[in-house]
């Protein structure tokens, strides 16, 4: 009998297996799994296996993060990074700190601010002019979804009173029509072209960068939720190939091809030739970004009835669908003919329907293929269409980061949204009810990438260690294994990795271990493991040592 490369032993290991949740030891040849079990497994300890006693510590599969932007967040993390506060005063001290150390920078840039820190979630140009007033600023929200800017920045894009509002977004303004500002969706291009590209080198960097952090949180896959250039941001598809192609790449990544929605089918050739030079040893392109509608917080999020005000009234404003939703389904059914996974960003119900709709009609004209096609955010959902998640084959792609009370939930949306419509928010319990297939995120940097905050979010409905007692939408809560099974078997299913996401015989041995079995302790202390090991293809890429 050959011997094993690798042995976890003095369990448990959670594999993921319905039929057999727990093993003692696990054994790796190469980059597979050979055997899961329990004594039987130390027959397989020859002179050359390394032995990793786990000590009562657990084994699982590794993390997969459905929907994260990891480039950008690499290059976020070299940048003015206003994460991790919501003090305006803290903004301030932070970016003129930031700029202050680096004079020789043209372009002061960076982002992670929150909405929920200004009136209206809006902050003014003036607060930059007043830390920064000679160089331009640009920082995104800490949704991506709306950039703060200074009157330098504005003065060089040539803003004014007089421009009008893209198509596609919207430019925040002053009384009398001034450009106030704030950015807003398509809005941000308008000031984001002019900032000075990174460079290749820059790029790779930040990869690589974000893959440290990833790693060390015990995530072995991702896909990347958006290759292309797109207002102003960097694509990062070079990135990607130059790391595959010279073996840096240790994870492996699912890659979505940014659709232009300013154009329609004659954009098909250029997504197929991108699939072909892309995809190279553990990076794939198979995937399309559809960004159907915007975020609730700016109202952009597409609904199937208005807004609220702020007295409770209707407004006019029902949100904005970016692709027209009966073209949305021609497009979405001629990629599916091709083979491609369509993943879009749906967050309204509108958007959410009309996603819906568009799998629909591929289906109808195609036939079931094995596309697995996904939805990400999905913040709110008619009940109608639960039940069409299982029906169509269509995976919901959940960020459960997000399904807590805290600020931006409780003043910027709920208020606007009225009760009935945010009662049918992050309805992960109700998706799972109704048959659909889970699979989970981060959309880093818009918010952490931990997978361990998100599980304790998705189990207690409640922020980690907050104060806060309230749990939002109880109904809504996931038991803790079907949702690390989000994490692991449901995102390496709809990332193509079939082979990865649980631990069994014949599978890749994608590992992370934790510092204790949060499976055997109160819900309410998910939060508080940690990642020791990680390993992708039974190679080591992080150790907390």
């Amino acid at each position: 009998m050959s011997k094993a490369d690798l042995v976890f032993t003095n369990g448990p290991v959670h594999t993921g297996d319905p039929a057999r949740t727990r093993a003692s030891s696990l054994a790796v040849t190469g980059e597979r799994i050979t055997a899961v079990g329990h004594d039987e497994v130390l027959e397989l300890i020859g002179p050359r296996t390394e032995v990793v006693d786990l000590a009562g510590r657990l084994l699982l599969p590794g993390f997969q993060d459905a929907h994260v932007h990891a480039v950008f967040g690499g290059l976020e993390l070299a940048d003015c990074d206003l994460t991790g506060t919501t003090g305006v005063d803290e903004y301030l001290y932070l970016v003129r700190q930031f700029a202050e150390a680096n004079p020789e920078r043209e372009w002061i840039t960076g982002g992670g601010w929150s909405m929920e820190s200004f009136a209206g979630g809006l902050p003014t140009r003036q607060l930059l002019d007043s830390v920064v007033p000679d160089r331009p600023v640009y920082l995104p929200n800490r949704d991506h979804h709306g950039a703060w800017v200074n009157s330098r920045a504005l003065e060089l894009a040539g803003l004014t009173r007089d421009t009008p509002d893209p198509a596609d977004g919207r430019i925040e303004r002053e009384a009398d029509g001034t450009p106030s500002g704030v950015l807003q969706e398509g809005a941000t291009g308008l000031v984001a072209k002019l900032i000075p590209p990174h460079s290749p080198a820059d790029r790779l960097a930040a990869l690589l960068r974000a893959q440290r952090l990833l790693h060390s949180l015990g995530i072995t896959g991702w896909q990347d939720a958006l290759l292309g250039a797109f207002n102003g941001n960097p694509d990062p598809s070079d990135a990607y190939l130059a790391a595959a192609r010279d073996g840096s790449l240790t994870a492996r990544v699912t890659g979505a091809l940014w659709w232009d929605r300013d154009r329609g089918t004659e954009q098909i050739p250029e997504l197929v030739q991108r699939r072909r030079d892309l995809t190279h040893g553990r990076f794939r392109a198979g995937s399309v970004k559809v960004m159907q509608d915007g975020i609730a917080e700016n109202f952009t999020a597409a609904m199937t009835s208005p807004y609220l005000d702020g007295c409770g009234c209707a407004t006019a404003n029902s949100g904005l669908s970016f692709v027209d939703p009966v073209a949305l389904r021609e497009y979405v059914t001629a990629l599916d003919r091709l083979d491609f996974q369509v993943h879009f960003h749906a967050l309204g119900d509108r958007a959410v329907r009309e996603a819906l709709d568009a799998v629909a009609a591929a289906r109808a004209a195609n036939g079931r293929r094995a596309t697995r096609h996904h939805l990400a955010h999905l913040q709110v959902v008619h009940p109608e269409d639960l039940p069409r998640f299982a029906r169509l084959g269509a995976v919901a792609n959940i960020q459960p980061l997000w399904a807590a009370h805290e600020p931006q939930m409780d003043e910027l949306t709920i208020p606007f949204l009225g009760p009935e419509r945010a009662a049918w928010q992050y309805p992960f319990g109700a998706l799972l009810r109704a048959g659909a297939t889970l699979a989970a995120g981060s959309d880093w940097p818009v918010s952490s990438p931990d997978p361990i905050a998100g599980l304790h979010v998705a189990v207690n409905r409640r922020e980690p260690h907050t104060s806060d007692e309230r749990v939002f939408l109880p109904e809504q809560r996931l038991d803790l294994a079907t949702a690390v099974a989000a994490y692991t078997a449901g995102s390496a299913h709809l990332n193509g990795h079939d082979d990865a996401g649980s631990l069994g015989a014949g599978q890749l041995a994608d590992l992370v271990v934790l510092d204790r079995d949060f499976f055997t302790a109160p819900a309410e202390e998910i939060c508080e493991a940690r990642v020791l090991r990680t390993f992708v293809g039974g190679e080591q890429v992080y150790s907390a040592d």
